[in-house]
């Protein structure tokens, strides 16, 4: 997964690489959560997951909510119902190592995991969302603040990933975090920080330091947590 980023961000045509990044970003996420949760949980978890981004991202393009107006191009393939199917398995692979960032974080479980969840899943939009408008794997109909990108997407975000990580948590039982879901998140705060710094061509700073501090604001008390199996 590290070495096709890498390639994306050195090839002429970059998007060639999403699908089978994300390909391995889900499978990477499944099979972590698997030794740490069992596989039935952990496909269970990871299946929610992905429908929920899914039914998420059909009624996004449909109706503006509850990201805003947006749409995606013709660049990504299979699309069901407009929505690219590598988008519902990047929910799902990030919905799961989120999940574990929060279950390390807060160990104890309710209402404050969900929310930490929410908000780590959220960080790594940061990131997301400049990369593929500018790879033109979609478009917002307004511009927003952040290059491009509306308030309204990140609000969005958040509901959205607290409804997976309710769902991941109940599928799951409330399982702890994984060394392998935690190392999947922090690997992939500092990848997109390194691509965005120094690696994508025009380099972006701000959003490397928006993306890498947020995300590394969760992923750095996750890995102080006892481990819990």
């Amino acid at each position: 997964m590290v070495g096709l980023q890498v390639a994306s961000g050195l090839d002429a045509r970059p998007e060639r690489f999403t699908g089978p990044i994300v390909v391995l970003l889900a499978a990477c996420a499944v099979a972590f959560a698997a030794g740490a949760w069992g596989p039935r949980r952990a496909a269970g978890a990871f299946c929610a997951a992905v429908a929920i981004g899914y039914a998420a991202e059909v009624i996004g393009v449909l109706t503006g909510f509850p990201f805003g107006a947006y749409r995606y191009s013709d660049v990504l393939w299979p699309q069901v119902a407009g929505v690219p199917v590598v988008v519902a398995l990047a929910w799902g692979g990030m919905g799961l190592a989120a999940y574990a960032v929060a279950a390390a974080v807060v160990p104890a479980g309710g209402w404050a995991r969900v929310c930490a969840g929410a908000g780590a899943l959220t960080a790594w939009d940061l990131f997301l969302d400049p990369q593929m408008v500018r790879l033109g794997l979609w478009s917002w109909v307004e511009d927003g603040f952040y290059r491009g990108i509306p308030l309204t997407n990140f609000a969005g975000w958040l509901l959205v990933s607290a409804l997976v990580m309710l769902a991941v948590g109940r599928v799951c039982g409330g399982a702890g975090a994984g060394r392998g879901l935690l190392a999947l998140y922090t690997v992939m705060a500092v990848m997109e920080t390194v691509a965005f710094a120094a690696v994508f061509d025009p380099p972006d700073l701000a959003v490397a330091v928006a993306g890498g501090i947020t995300m590394g604001a969760f992923a750095a008390p996750a890995w102080r947590r006892p481990w819990q199996r």
